[in-house]
């Protein structure tokens, strides 16, 4: 991979990272209601969801996916299913005072989990990755060593970015301390979360 190859893939990373989407708004929801540090478990099973993504899409299982109807499908609708059930979750959630101890709520594994999830659910984001991924490697160079590149410039760009949505809803979502206002809140991540299930629900390959 040449440099200006590199730095392309760079500035897609950010674009990428930085697209509104189910990550962003579980990184929020995570923050407001566990504060900045708790949140960064959520943010490494995010990470382990795009590793995810990759590696599959360099194991030539993405194109599996593009191709079959069917596969599309289950993994699509699953993916709705779980962005939905998240959303009733947060909908439903107890507007209780905002945690910013390990004591509590969810535990860093169920965070871990629920990030990965996230992603590595999205079929969305496996035939994004199918679409913008090759356009960055060269076929005739080692493989293995240019997906490991794209993965960890990838991962950067997305810690930095969930990093700053999750420091933003820590810090300024969680002075809103009042029953009803956690309540709002707790409704208004719940419905964006339906809302990403809305969207992934629609989505279609490019060749439907």
């Amino acid at each position: 991979m040449t440099q200006q190859t590199w730095i392309a893939f760079f500035v897609a990373s950010w674009l990428i990272s930085l697209s509104p989407g189910a990550g962003a708004i579980k990184s929020m929801s995570t923050g407001m209601r566990y504060g900045y540090r708790k949140g960064l478990w959520n943010i490494f099973g995010l990470q382990l969801g795009v590793i995810f993504l990759i590696a599959i899409v360099a194991a030539g299982l993405g194109a599996v996916l593009a191709a079959s109807q069917h596969a599309f499908m289950v993994i699509k609708w699953l993916g709705v299913v779980y962005l939905v059930w998240l959303g009733i979750q947060q909908w439903r959630a107890e507007p209780q005072p905002i945690e910013f101890h390990d004591e509590g709520g969810h535990t860093p594994r169920q965070l871990v989990v629920e990030g990965f999830l996230v992603n590595a659910s999205n079929p969305k984001g496996i035939v994004f990755m199918l679409a913008v991924l090759p356009q960055f490697i060269n076929p005739h160079a080692a493989q293995a060593q240019q997906y490991l590149i794209c993965a960890g410039t990838l991962m950067f760009t997305d810690v930095v970015v969930m990093s700053g949505y999750t420091l933003l809803a820590s810090r300024v979502l969680s002075a809103l301390r009042e029953a009803h206002h956690i309540k709002w809140m707790n409704r208004t991540f719940g419905s964006l979360f339906v809302g990403a299930g809305a969207l992934l629900a629609t989505f279609k390959r490019s060749a439907e």
